[in-house]
């Protein structure tokens, strides 16, 4: 494992500060290691860097097509690291390997080829003359962009801010979790062998307080978070105060899920379960509130309390390679899970699980609680973890209005035989994704962001492209 927790300017070095965090292998509660936390030298040295890169080295006059050409060198070395990424995900969080390499690796690398091919491609507009006025639009990277990722999909979230900025012109500081810094940190081997200039790329490794700082710092241009919605308010709160930085926020979800009486049942028990249950549920998009047509409702509960008490046998360590269901992130998040947990017992009926699975480790039984409370925990807070709830409806009017009540809209599925129902409740959602007879997924070509309090702006697509750029209107005199 790395001793050095901070990349920049291509290199990487020791932090100032006596700030450290521990990170334990969460299967067995093992010390990984203890990693340097990045304050104000660290974030200063960073931005500078990036800084310098952007307005006169290399980077500054690199063509759009070159940015491809490195974006692609790297998309390929992330892939023939596929292992090594994995593996340093399992013993951080938990992430089985299996896992890494079915969804989260193929995501991510996708990604850096997605944007490599719009490097060469940003366009601008013009205008007939008018007036004798000719008038133009042009599109340029902001500069210094600072990304702040979660610890859930380590390399996909890189992938997303990071790739795109570079794509785009701009530079970047990224600051990764403290709970998974390391395989952030095999990027950062990997995007100086790719040969990107030094300080287009910088890499601090930290926590809250770090990332208090790059929302501060007076000298970035733009930052994109993922995470909860608190941190996510004191980020646009600092951006603010400081220098009216550019946004964008991708923050958590209490996604629901409908599923009418015409629907593909086994396809909806599989989707409310394998998909619900990847990374143990720890996904903003997760569709952790079921609503069920009351017509099915017996018999699709009963299917589903199977599947969740056969996942429990798919419990194991997550660095084997058929495992499918590790622990949680860390003890501090089982914690968390088991608290809701508790909660639920009186909010709502017990159906399947609700209790922590063995003695060591993170661990926690997949759990159902069918009827919960309206105005319970359960039901209206983000839990990121495998706890589902199930409520009933009549009617798909009454589906609609259930799904929609939530502070949150970042995605939602909806479960049925009838093409023109499906297009229907899904307009009348109010989430930025929806997923018809499947989990939602991101896709690189279209946009992933949330309404209401689940965000603010896009990620991927040519929405997420432009996320990263600002127009410049000119109007050009021809009369002289």
């Amino acid at each position: 494992m790395a001793t050095k927790f901070h990349f920049i300017n291509n290199e990487f070095i020791e932090g100032s500060s006596a700030s450290t965090y521990a990170v334990h292998n969460p299967a067995d509660d093992t010390l990984v290691g203890n990693i340097n936390l990045a304050r104000e030298t660290e974030v200063d040295a960073a931005v500078s860097a990036a800084r310098a890169a952007f307005e006169s080295g290399p980077w500054s006059t690199m063509k759009g097509a070159e940015r491809g050409v490195l974006l692609n060198k790297l998309a390929d070395l992330i892939q023939a690291s596929g292992d090594e990424l994995a593996k340093a995900e399992a013993q951080a969080m938990g992430q089985p390997v299996a896992a890494n390499a079915a969804v989260v690796l193929p995501l991510g690398v996708g990604h850096f080829r997605y944007i490599a091919g719009w490097a060469d491609k940003i366009e601008g507009q013009t205008w007939p003359v008018e007036d004798g006025w000719w008038r133009y639009t042009q599109y340029e990277p902001y500069g210094v962009c600072a990304g702040i990722g979660p610890w859930n999909v380590s390399l996909l979230t890189f992938a997303w801010k990071v790739g795109t900025a570079l794509a785009t012109g701009n530079t970047v500081v990224y600051k990764n979790s403290e709970k998974t810094p390391y395989g952030v940190l095999v990027l950062a081997r990997l995007v100086k062998e790719a040969g990107f200039p030094p300080g287009v790329v910088n890499i601090v490794s930290g926590d809250g307080v770090t990332g208090s700082l790059l929302a501060h710092h007076m000298d970035i241009d733009k930052i994109s978070f993922t995470g909860s919605g608190p941190s996510g308010q004191k980020v646009l709160e600092a951006a603010a105060k400081s220098n009216n930085k550019k946004v964008t926020l991708e923050l958590g979800g209490k996604s629901p899920s409908l599923v009418f009486e015409d629907a593909n049942l086994d396809n909806a028990l599989v989707m409310n379960s394998d998909m619900f249950l990847f990374n143990n549920a720890q996904a903003c998009i997760a569709a952790s509130r079921l609503f069920v047509q009351s017509s099915i409702a017996d018999k699709f509960i009963e299917g589903l309390k199977a599947r969740f008490e056969g996942a429990v046998q798919a419990i194991g360590d997550p660095s084997a390679p058929t495992t499918m269901q590790g622990p949680l992130a860390d003890l501090k998040q089982l914690e968390r899970v088991l608290g809701y947990i508790e909660a639920g017992k009186s909010e709502g009926t017990l159906a399947v699980g609700g209790a922590r699975h063995g003695d060591t480790g993170a661990f926690v039984k997949p759990t159902i609680f069918l009827n919960p409370s309206k105005t319970g925990k359960i039901y209206r807070e983000e839990i990121f973890g495998p706890v589902l709830v199930i409520s009933t409806f009549e009617t798909e009017e009454e589906a609609i209005e259930m799904a929609n009540d939530t502070s949150y809209g970042l995605s939602a599925c909806v479960y049925t035989g009838s093409t023109s129902r499906a297009l229907r409740v899904a307009s009348k959602i109010k989430a930025g994704t929806i997923g018809v007879n499947g989990a939602f997924a991101p896709d690189n070509n279209t946009p992933f962001g949330g309404y209401k309090q689940s965000g603010i702006g896009r990620e991927l697509g040519k929405e997420g492209l432009y996320a990263y750029l600002q127009a410049k209107s000119v109007r050009v005199n021809m009369n002289v």
